[in-house]
């Protein structure tokens, strides 16, 4: 059982109200009752029960919070204790752009550090990733976005990542000096799924210019775009992070292009109750100090 779950069910014992539990953890109302159903799901019990002044325990959800405190006390002097070793478990979800070509020479530097520790990484969108930090089962999270999207985590901004316009090296539009969004019209582009973040924010310029664009080829993988632009005659918008190497190398070209609203940064988010144990702190000044060598 997820130990969110009782450090909620303590809270609202405590308090005696959902409404004053939420506030203490920083959790939505909602998110505090379904937790709350779910433990009582889980038991087959019910635990608390209304009367005029507010909530109270019943007599299975005193014998529950005896057992919670224990439980909990326990889990906290597990965590100090793993603390001062380095080892444990560090959760981390990521949009597949960072998680494949950010992440992995900083998770081999807090490894080299912490032989002990045992990293999760989980590659999501951006959404499911911000719903799992609310939740606790992500310590933390890093994604691409203009600017914070949920005002009630901690969010901390690395740095600029910015948006390159790829093709071939022998594309027609390697000839410009400048590109403009009206001299893109007639080119394929090759793009992310729907939901990807920077497709939505081309596609929002794009309609509001009211230029026509055709989507030749929708891939969910970064990897996949990138050898079809090489293959084909397509165009694509990415991170840089994304296509660095095949730059450097030679075998795509970032075209002459850049939009003022066509911008993202790359954020790290947190729960603000979140407990820091010594490794996931090293780590994050990991990412930070990754942002000053770029």
């Amino acid at each position: 059982m997820d130990l969110v779950y009782l450090q909620t069910f303590r809270e609202v014992a405590l308090r005696q109200s959902f409404t004053r539990a939420a506030e203490e953890l920083g959790y939505a109302q909602s998110s505090v009752t379904i937790q709350i159903q779910k433990l009582e799901k889980a038991y087959g019990v019910q635990l608390f029960e209304r009367y005029s002044k507010g909530l109270r325990l019943t007599s299975a959800g005193e014998e529950l919070l005896k057992i919670t405190v224990q439980m909990l006390d326990l889990y906290q002097l597990s965590k100090e204790k793993l603390a001062l070793q380095g080892g444990g478990t560090l959760s981390i979800g990521a949009i597949d752009s960072i998680a494949s070509y950010y992440l992995p020479p900083l998770i081999q530097q807090i490894r080299s550090k912490y032989t002990d520790l045992n990293i999760r990484l989980q590659p999501e969108r951006e959404d499911r990733i911000l719903e799992k930090v609310r939740e606790g089962e992500l310590d933390i999270g890093l994604i691409l976005e203009s600017k914070p999207s949920d005002p009630t985590l901690q969010w901390l901004t690395i740095r600029e990542e910015p948006l390159v316009l790829i093709a071939k090296p022998d594309h027609p539009l390697s000839q410009l000096n400048h590109a403009e969004l009206d001299q893109l019209n007639d080119y394929e582009w090759i793009m992310a799924e729907e939901s990807c973040n920077y497709r939505m924010m081309l596609e929002k310029v794009l309609r509001s210019r009211r230029i026509p664009y055709r989507v030749g080829l929708e891939i969910g993988n970064p990897e996949a775009i990138k050898r079809c632009v090489r293959a084909g005659t397509g165009i694509a918008l990415l991170p840089k992070m994304v296509a660095e190497e095949e730059i450097r190398r030679g075998e795509l070209l970032v075209l002459p292009f850049a939009h003022s609203d066509l911008r993202l940064d790359l954020q790290l988010v947190m729960h603000p109750k979140k407990w820091i144990s010594r490794s996931l702190k090293e780590f994050i000044e990991i990412v930070k100090l990754s942002a000053k060598c770029c």
